[in-house]
């Protein structure tokens, strides 16, 4: 903020400048110190401003060469979102976490911040007939307990019920009643969106939470995508849809009641499915890629 340079705090502090550089690094790696660069030429403010006017949203468009990698792509986002996290959370909140490629992503880069009676509450089951889910839900969910100083609230139980009233008997019990009260209590929501089409592949889609059949009904559908595994159509409807009545993700309607609702998307092949969920008001703040930003706005 003095504009002095490393050489000069060096001097100050009677140090060397590696040791300035060290500390300087640590401050931006934990949030002390928060770059940002805003221009009016940048392009991609000019898109977000885009973005809001046609879809009411809050749109942090993180600037990504055409040419980059779709891994890469999502790892900027990610980078971006974490760091944006930050101002989101804070003491005596209910933090609702969805698993996925995307989230997974977000929590590797989160930023700590000391909070205190701060609750992480995991949004939908992860078990199939393959695994238990709890090792890679668990670890996002650790992650963010850590950076956030947080009690976690783990939701162990499948993806996908194999009969619906399966889903309604649990339901009914007090100790899972007790996630679903928390979920109903969240001031924050953070999500990806699932997507068939995606090049990085959304992990419901390839993770084996999904028979052949399953997917096929929700083709027949007119599915696009989900959010925590609760799929809905590109003008945003999900009723009818079969599937969800199996799903252990909160219905649509409980997402929509969360004041911030915050959604990282990374990769133009995931237009189709965004739109669906802008459809259905799912969205308060999106974090994405410029090229996806621009192909949502041309569709």
């Amino acid at each position: 903020m003095q504009d002095l340079t490393m050489e000069a705090i060096a001097r100050e502090l009677t140090t060397s400048r590696s040791s300035v550089s060290r500390l300087l690094k640590f401050a931006r790696d934990t949030g002390l110190v928060d770059i940002q660069i805003k221009s009016p030429l940048d392009q991609a403010t000019a898109v977000g401003e885009a973005l809001h006017q046609r879809y009411g949203v809050l749109a942090h468009v993180v600037p990504v060469p055409d040419q980059t990698s779709d891994v890469d792509r999502l790892d900027r986002v990610a980078l971006t979102a974490a760091r944006t996290l930050t101002g989101y959370v804070d003491s005596n909140t209910v933090v609702g976490v969805a698993w996925g490629s995307t989230i997974s992503a977000v929590s590797r880069y989160l930023v700590p911040k000391r909070t205190h009676n701060t609750v992480v509450v995991q949004l939908n089951g992860a078990g199939n007939t393959r695994t238990t889910g709890i090792e890679y839900a668990s670890e996002i969910l650790r992650r963010f307990g850590h950076a956030y100083g947080a009690l976690v609230q783990q939701f162990p139980v499948p993806a996908f019920f194999d009969d619906p009233a399966t889903k309604q008997a649990l339901w009914r019990e007090r100790s899972t009643a007790r996630v679903l009260d928390l979920q109903l209590a969240m001031d924050l929501v953070i999500f990806g969106i699932g997507s068939p089409l995606a090049l990085v592949p959304s992990h419901v889609y390839s993770g084996g939470y999904l028979e052949r059949s399953d997917q096929e009904a929700l083709d027949a559908d007119g599915v696009v995508g989900d959010v925590s595994t609760v799929f809905f159509r590109e003008d945003g409807s999900s009723e009818d849809i079969p599937l969800n009545a199996r799903a252990s993700g909160p219905d649509l309607a409980t997402i929509r009641r969360v004041p911030r609702r915050l959604c990282v998307v990374a990769g133009p092949s995931k237009v189709h499915s965004l739109r669906g969920a802008l459809a259905a008001g799912l969205v308060t703040d999106l974090i994405l890629d410029e090229g996806t930003a621009r192909a949502l706005l041309a569709a």
